[in-house]
């Protein structure tokens, strides 16, 4: 006789149930208590929670529910029965009013959470008396922190979203290490979830409605109402006879169950999301022009495979892609500009998926060269006064290519969401049927101060830095942050405009002066001492990098010293500037330090008004 394998105690028979307006009782009214109940809700029970206090003492999700009428709550000591001032007594008016309820399904008791914040916690003592009244009336139950109390336990659980409706969906994972790791289990489920396709809750929905399409055409035939894929073999590929005009209906009801068998374990899951009416109407007919009564159907009769036929049509043929494959867009951050600081995901979506590169025009050379020779190119064609037309375009070629089914890359400078633009890109491709994937990228605000020398934090000189745009949308000013001897402020953008920052920067009102219209009204805080570190970094990462440092009082002189200029450009002010020079200096945030600040400036500069500095540090040269 052939072996099967012994059974090992220690799990749990994993169920899935659905409880139509039968009652959970849940016991207590914490923020555990909440999530049972939302769980609860979702499975379309009617949950009831009883709790000392009832109301007034229910965490702030319950007292909402309730008032949404998504559940009762329940005052423990206005229970009818005996008085409920000890563990008996309060038992006794639990199991009375038990008794008055019909269908209760499940109890939970969650009052006995170890580590709660609550004030009112139940002790075992307590838990027992209602397990033996919960068991006495054949009512499961499940008691918080007490795995030996319980009859059932909890997976951790996630409910997959239809991406295409944006609904929960039907599909729902749980994992349970039973009572051996709660933890663990809850970490299991995020690893398990991070490796679906998201789009796996949409599959569900589509599998479900395919489903529902052939046991309706079913049922109108008069055939078995029970027709379900899990009836049929383990696999769906096993030999079936070969289609025929004669086929009964049902026989067509089972081919057709198959079908979905056979779409439900093969086809990609992209693809299921994405089915169509049309097509799942075309598998369940198999593409043929049969009617489902064993008859041919008063169209066309089908054509019958014959070897040799120029022109043939096959009887089951599924079409398993769509005409025009959907295609994808990624928003991609280059970083700073040095073609080694690209993460591995631009990288491997410039070189292997790229179909069509959409590129900011100050993207580097080096970085550009990365991208196969096959892979179309279009540069923005941005420049003063057409930013938003060129914008605009960019976006119309990405939907456009996407439309044709093509990888679209829109390769941005920094990380794309560091005043990039690309949110607006983001909802401008959601509203019209594409999710954009936003790949980060290293961005400027950081490495470009890192590759001169400059820590936006450092103990002893900054202790936080702000970063602003120094222009804003459509050309607009904004509004820059006042001094703050311990804060960097990193403005990018803000080389072409720099007089006019300067001069809201340092513009001191005189008391009582109206400056609704001065530059002190463009800035938020006191001003900034005309002393204070300044360095102009351009074309960070790169060989020809130029970092200019002065003073706020000097850095326009000092860069109309060096002539020509060299986009793109970023601007970092504060004490931070100077601290890693030389022998460095982390005493600027003493007391007093203030004092000394000009003996600071000068030897940072060794007494000279600004200092230049090209190409990078040593070190970076062959990367």
């Amino acid at each position: 006789m052939t072996a099967f394998p012994s059974p090992s105690g220690g799990a749990s028979l994993v169920l899935a149930f659905r409880f139509h307006s039968q009652k959970i009782v849940i016991i207590g009214s914490n923020s555990l208590a909440a999530s049972r109940a939302f769980s609860a809700l979702e499975a379309d029970s009617e949950v009831i929670v009883i709790s000392k206090g009832g109301l007034d003492t229910a965490c702030e999700e319950l007292r909402w529910r309730a008032q949404q009428q998504q559940l009762t709550v329940l005052d423990l000591n206005s229970l009818p029965g005996p008085s409920t001032n000890n563990i008996i007594s309060e038992a006794e008016a639990i199991d009375s009013y038990l008794s008055t309820l019909r269908d209760i399904r499940l109890v939970c008791i969650t009052d006995t959470l170890l580590g709660s914040d609550t004030t009112i916690i139940r002790a075992r003592e307590a838990a027992v008396r209602l397990v033996d009244i919960c068991r006495a009336r054949n009512i499961p139950v499940n008691v918080t922190d007490h795995p030996d109390l319980c009859d059932f336990s909890f997976t951790s659980t996630h409910r997959f979203i239809d991406p295409e409706t944006g609904h929960p969906s039907a599909l729902q994972i749980g994992i349970t290490t039973n009572g051996q790791g709660c933890r663990l289990a809850s970490r299991l489920r995020r690893e398990v979830i991070s490796r679906l396709p998201k789009d796996v809750g949409g599959a569900a929905t589509k599998i479900g409605r395919l489903r529902h399409l052939a046991k309706t055409s079913a049922e109108k035939a008069g055939v078995m109402t029970s027709l379900n894929e899990d009836g049929i073999e383990s696999t769906p590929n096993n030999p079936v006879a070969q289609r025929t005009l004669e086929e009964t209906d049902a026989e067509s009801a089972r081919r057709r169950m198959r079908w979905v068998a056979q779409v439900s374990e093969y086809w990609p899951i992209p693809r299921l999301a994405t089915m169509s009416e049309k097509e799942m109407s075309d598998i369940l007919e198999g593409g043929d022009d049969l009617t489902h009564t064993g008859t041919q159907s008063n169209t066309t009769p089908p054509k019958l495979l014959h070897a040799g036929d120029s022109e043939v049509q096959s009887l089951h043929s599924l079409n398993l892609t769509p005409s025009v494959p959907r295609g994808r867009i990624f928003l991609v951050g280059s970083g700073p500009g040095h073609p080694s600081l690209l993460t591995i995901a631009t990288h491997a979506a410039l070189t292997r998926h790229a179909d069509l590169v959409l590129s900011d025009k100050l993207v580097p050379a080096a970085v550009l060269a990365l991208i196969p020779s096959h892979v179309e190119v279009r540069i923005a064609r941005k420049f003063p006064g057409n930013a938003d037309g060129a914008q605009n375009e960019l976006m119309e070629l990405a939907i456009e290519a996407a439309n044709r089914g093509l990888t679209v890359v829109r390769l941005k400078q920094g990380d794309p969401t560091v005043y990039g633009r690309a949110g607006e890109e983001v909802l401008y491709f959601r509203e019209r049927g594409y999710e954009a994937v936003v790949i980060p990228g290293v961005s400027s605000v950081l490495a470009g101060p890192t590759f001169a020398g400059i820590p936006v934090t450092q103990r002893g000189a900054a202790e936080s830095f702000v970063v602003c745009t120094g222009v804003g949308r459509q050309g607009k000013e904004v509004k820059l942050p006042g001094y703050e001897r311990s804060r960097t402020l990193v403005l990018l953008m803000g080389v072409a405009r720099l007089p006019q920052i300067l001069e809201t920067l340092q513009f001191e009102s005189t008391p009582g002066e109206d400056v609704k219209d001065s530059p002190a009204s463009r800035r938020n805080g006191p001003a900034y001492p005309s002393n204070t570190p300044i360095a102009l970094i351009e074309r960070a990462s790169m060989p020809d990098q130029r970092v200019i440092c002065s003073t706020l009082k000097d850095i326009a002189a000092a860069l109309e010293s060096v002539g020509e200029q060299r986009p793109p450009g970023m601007l970092v002010i504060g004490w931070s500037v100077l601290s890693l020079w030389g022998k460095g200096d982390v005493s600027v945030l003493d007391t007093e330090a203030d004092v000394h600040d000009n003996d600071r400036i000068i030897r940072w500069l060794d007494g000279s008004p600004w200092r230049i500095t090209e190409g990078l540090e040593l070190g970076w040269e062959g990367l």
